[in-house]
């Protein structure tokens, strides 16, 4: 039986995720996904480990059972009720190996610096330098990031540090919330990159890459989301089968398109595609294409995305080469193909 497995048989995930005290953690992963990500991350005992994002505590749990009684592990949120509670529910357990901190997992946890392994379930704006500085030589990075300067565009990256340097081992289908500087109160929208939001009648967002050459009133991300919200808006079903997402965010992202779009026009159901100062259109997840126009630009832009993916066989984030890029604040990921 893999170790994840076997651990996982003796921590009880309801009883960090449903407790009886704090009541059911708000926006939980599912642990099929933890696991795979601690799978990843190839805990072995005696281990230094960090994780960002406490939440309920029970990916801390595991990672505790995983480095045996010689390890360590330090768990970073910036929910002050999340981390108190999950340090709390780890002490009636007499799970002592894990002590969880109130911090801005960005900036990492210097005190008990270098660490082994480092992981994430929450998703900063870049692989941060502070992370890779506070990895031992030969240490491992599992975390989301983002493949556009834009929402919900993320893969889960394996990266390997060594002389000081990140590399990115593998990438694979996955994201998490958005890493704040403040606890999140509102899980229905991103915690970065949104250009404009309407709260009334209902709630709706927009998210430009293009947003620098945006004016200071931000009128061109107000002007397309609201030609996408009008009752005039053009709408048509997508002509290909049913949408891959995954797929299809990767390789939009992948473009590196600066007019590349994300947006919520109603609950829980995203969108993607182009927009202008002029024009916009994008396709949801429930496959309906939207525009300003039925002769839009954007649309028409939109539509050569889409049949590029389609004659690429959909790829999936798994087969592309991903490189990182310096910048001052850390790196960022770049998906080829």
């Amino acid at each position: 039986m893999p170790p994840v497995a076997a651990v996982a048989q003796s921590v009880p995930e309801r009883h960090y995720t449903h407790h009886e005290g704090r009541g059911a953690t708000p926006h939980r992963s599912n642990p099929l996904v933890i696991h795979r990500e601690i799978t990843t991350l190839d805990v072995r005992q005696g281990m230094n480990v960090i994780e960002f994002g406490t939440g309920s505590g029970y990916s801390g749990a595991l990672l505790a059972e995983l480095v045996g009684p010689a390890g360590h592990v330090t768990s970073l949120d910036i929910d002050a009720y999340l981390a108190r509670w999950a340090g709390l529910i780890h002490q009636e357990r007499g799970v002592h190996r894990i002590r969880c901190h109130v911090a801005d997992g960005t900036a990492g946890f210097p005190a008990r610096a270098p660490y082994d392994r480092m992981v994430a379930w929450c998703t900063p704006p870049l692989l941060p330098q502070v992370w890779v500085d506070q990895v031992a030589d030969g240490g491992l990075i599992v975390a989301p990031l983002p493949i556009a300067s834009v929402p919900n565009m993320t893969v889960v990256a394996k990266v390997r540090v060594r002389d000081g340097r990140p590399t990115v081992a593998q990438v694979f289908t996955g994201g998490y919330i958005e890493a704040t500087t403040s606890p999140k109160t509102d899980l229905d929208l991103p915690g970065r990159w949104v250009d404009w939001e309407n709260r009334v009648p209902t709630p709706s967002w927009i998210s430009i890459a293009w947003r620098d050459a945006d004016d200071h009133g931000n009128t061109g991300a107000r002007t397309a989301l609201g030609q996408l919200l009008s009752k005039d808006a053009y709408a048509e079903p997508y002509e290909g089968a049913e949408l891959d997402w995954p797929s299809w965010r990767t390789f939009a992202a992948a473009q590196a398109d600066q007019q590349l779009t994300a947006a919520g026009l109603r609950p829980d159901l995203w969108a993607i595609g182009h927009s202008t100062p002029a024009t916009a259109a994008v396709i949801q997840q429930d496959g309906t294409l939207l525009a300003d126009h039925p002769d839009s630009p954007s649309l028409t832009v939109l539509r050569g995305w889409l049949a590029t993916w389609e004659a690429a066989g959909r790829p999936a984030p798994e087969t592309y080469t991903p490189a990182l890029d310096r910048t001052d604040r850390g790196w960022a990921l770049r998906l080829n193909r």
